[in-house]
C-alpha cells in the first residue's frame, strides 16, 4: 500500500460502550485508535486481515459493527496522541510523554504509539486501584494478558517481583518497551499464558474477558501460593456468575463495579 493511503476501520457502537470497545482494541493492537462520539476508528498502513480476526472475537464480548475503507494519508498518529490524556489511579498517575510527571504520585510512562493500555478504561483503572490495595514490595506477580504491561509496571513500581506474558506478540513487545521506559526490570516475559510456567505467586493478575478467565481458571489457581491474592477483572456484569462459579473455592476478598464492569479480588486458602 502507498504511504500516500491507509486503512480507516470505522466501529459503529451500542450507545454508552465507545470508550470500553477503544480502551480493548487499544490494548489488542499496535495501531492508533481515536474515539468520536458512538464510533471508534483504527487508522493503519498495514494489512488489516489479523486485526479483522481480533476484532470478530471482540464482537463475541462487545457489541459494534465496523466498516473498511481506504483513505488519503493524514497525520492520524497525532491526532490520537492529541487525544491522551493522563490518569489518577490511587497513587499512580499514568501519564503520555508530552505531559510531566507528578512529584506526589507513582508515575508510570507509556508510550501511546504502543498497544496501549492507558489505565482509562474501568478494567484497567480498577486493576490498578487493587494494585495499590494488595501488592506490597518483594512479592511475586504475574501478569497474565499484560497488554501493555502497565498493571505490571504498577506492581513492579510498588517493588514486586514481576513476571508477565501475553498471547499476543505485540503485546508482548509493548511491555518490554514500556517497562525499558519507566526504567524498571522484569524477571520472565514471555508468548502464551499461564500454562506456560510452573512457579507459584504471591499475587496473579488477569485483566482478559470472562470466558478466557473461567477457562484458565484452574491455572490460575494453581499458579497462586497458599494464602496468594488472585485480581480478575475484564468482567462484563452480565458475565460476572461464570467467574465466579469458577473460583468458588476461593475466599472471595473485595469486588468492585465502575460502569458495566466487575473486578474480583480472591484469597487461596
Amino acid at each position: 500500500m502507498e504511504d500516500s493511503f491507509y486503512t480507516e476501520i470505522e466501529i459503529v457502537c451500542d450507545e454508552g460502550f465507545g470508550d470500553i470497545v477503544a480502551d480493548f482494541i487499544s490494548a489488542m493492537l499496535d495501531e492508533a485508535v481515536e474515539i468520536k462520539e458512538d464510533r471508534v476508528f483504527i487508522r493503519t498502513t498495514q494489512n488489516v486481515d489479523k486485526i479483522k480476526e481480533k476484532l470478530e472475537l471482540l464482537k463475541k464480548e462487545l457489541p459494534f459493527s465496523y466498516l473498511v475503507s481506504q483513505k488519503q494519508n493524514i497525520d492520524w498518529i497525532k491526532k490520537y496522541q492529541d487525544s491522551i490524556t493522563p490518569i489518577d489511579a490511587g497513587s499512580f498517575y499514568i501519564y503520555p510523554s508530552w505531559y510531566s510527571p507528578k512529584e506526589d504520585k507513582t508515575n508510570i510512562l507509556i508510550n501511546p504509539a504502543l498497544a496501549f493500555g492507558s489505565g482509562h478504561h474501568a478494567t484497567t483503572y480498577s486493576c490498578l486501584l487493587m494494585v495499590d490495595e494488595f501488592v506490597k514490595s518483594s512479592d511475586e506477580v504475574l501478569d497474565v494478558g499484560c497488554g501493555s504491561g502497565i498493571l505490571a509496571l504498577a506492581s513492579a513500581k510498588k517493588g514486586a517481583l514481576v513476571e508477565l506474558c501475553d498471547t499476543d506478540p505485540i503485546a508482548v513487545d509493548s511491555a518490554k518497551e514500556n517497562f525499558e521506559l519507566n526504567s524498571e526490570n522484569f524477571g520472565k516475559l514471555w508468548v502464551g499464558s499461564v500454562n506456560k510456567t510452573d512457579k507459584k505467586y504471591d499475587v496473579v493478575l488477569a485483566n482478559i474477558i470472562a470466558d478466557v478467565l473461567r477457562a484458565i481458571s484452574r491455572e490460575l489457581k494453581d499458579r497462586l501460593k497458599d494464602d496468594g491474592t488472585l485480581i480478575l477483572s475484564g468482567i462484563l456484569d452480565k458475565k460476572e456468575s461464570i467467574v465466579t462459579s469458577a473460583f468458588d473455592d476461593l475466599e472471595l476478598l473485595k469486588k468492585i463495579q465502575k460502569d458495566e464492569w466487575i473486578t474480583l479480588v480472591y484469597k487461596k486458602g
